[in-house]
């Protein structure tokens, strides 16, 4: 096949590594487009090199925020339009993929949504919307769990445009093959915080830095890499000192390899991403999710996930459950929820199965005489 498939942030990079290299080694022909929906370097050129998967195309989205969307659906457009793919693949709910799911539709070429039936329910969140884009206007739907495999079906889409295929960060993990770690030999805190609606709100900002001077008292020393978000946040509120001392270690965005090993040694990682719920499931590490929603449930349901919004004191009550010894050895027991690693095989597997050509074709439908479904 022919596909183009585009990526705008680090975890799209991160994630579609695999599936890229997988297409590749398969034969196909892929096209790999960065939109420049994050410029800064510290989020994407550092992890080129070190995940394997260089863009063949690299779009600049700058300008504010309504410029760079606009400049991404016009990308978009081009792209699509210039290449002519056989079908776009995209992951995820950022703008990137809107902006190629409307580019990709008005010129008649599928769309296959990797990572779909992620649901939140959050009415405020503009991944959800992003999402929600994704289920109407892909042809394909390439679900992460059973329980986004559901979702969809409850939205009507139909059971054979859907496949359940994991997520791909988890093939990641398992190429680097990182075990977990001994419940005796973990030590220490993983924070991340970087969405606007945790760091660009005072309050809450006021409860993540109260957060993390609790958690280094209470549980062990912390690790948290800053996003250039967050840090801007901090000097702004003029909170970045308050954040030192001599069991938090403050650092710039790490790189990938380097962040994972980090997660892997940790007792509990408290954040507000969705990557993290994934990968620190995989190597059995529990997590504290700084989020009052979360489209990731399976963690929640099977006990090795807590939501707690940015909410100093429930966060950590909840970390310090989660570090108990019964809790530390149910996670590092509890068979990840998020795939079996090899969705990378999955995908290739389903592109390249007969039945999939019929649904990667648009047909007029034809109601002369007789009425729509039902």
């Amino acid at each position: 096949m022919k596909l183009l498939i585009p990526f705008g942030t680090r975890p799209e990079i991160i994630k579609l590594a695999p599936v890229v290299a997988a297409l590749r080694a398969a034969g196909d022909e892929v096209t790999v487009v960065a939109t420049g929906q994050h410029y800064d370097p510290a989020l994407t050129e550092v992890f080129y090199d070190e995940l394997g998967i260089r863009p063949d195309i690299v779009c600049h989205a700058d300008g504010n925020r309504a410029e760079r969307l606009g400049t991404l659906f016009t990308d978009a457009v081009r792209v699509v339009g210039e290449r002519r793919p056989d079908a776009v693949l995209l992951l995820g709910d950022t703008h990137t993929v809107p902006a190629y799911c409307l580019a990709s539709r008005n010129q008649a070429v599928p769309v296959v949504h990797l990572e779909a039936g992620l649901r939140s329910f959050n009415e405020t969140s503009i991944e959800e919307v992003n999402r929600r884009v994704a289920a109407a206007t892909a042809s394909l739907h390439l679900a992460p769990t059973r329980l986004a495999h559901d979702f969809l079906r409850g939205e009507g889409i139909p059971e054979e445009r859907i496949a359940v295929v994991g997520n791909p960060v988890l093939d990641v993990l398992r190429l680097q093959k990182l075990r977990t770690t001994p419940v005796a030999r973990r030590h220490g805190v993983v924070v991340t915080a970087h969405r606007a609606t945790n760091v660009d709100n005072p309050e809450r900002l006021e409860h993540l830095v109260r957060l993390v001077g609790d958690l280094a008292a209470s549980v062990g020393p912390v690790t948290f890499p800053l996003h250039p978000r967050t840090r801007d946040a901090l000097v702004r509120h003029g909170s970045l000192d308050r954040l030192a001392g001599p069991y938090v270690r403050l650092t710039d965005p790490l790189p990938y390899h380097d962040m994972i090993r980090h997660v892997a040694r940790a007792k509990v990682v408290v954040t507000d991403s969705g990557g993290l719920q994934e990968e620190a499931a995989w190597l059995g590490v529990p997590v504290v999710v700084l989020r009052r929603s979360t489209p990731r449930w399976e963690g929640i349901h099977a006990g090795i996930a807590v939501l707690t919004g940015m909410d100093a004191p429930r966060a950590i009550k909840a970390a310090l459950e989660l570090t108990a010894d019964d809790a530390q050895r149910w996670a590092a027991a509890s068979p990840c929820p998020y795939g079996d690693g090899h969705t990378a095989r999955h995908v290739v597997d389903i592109l390249h199965a007969p039945a999939t050509a019929g649904l990667l074709r648009f047909d007029e439908p034809d109601f002369v005489d007789r009425e729509p479904p039902s």
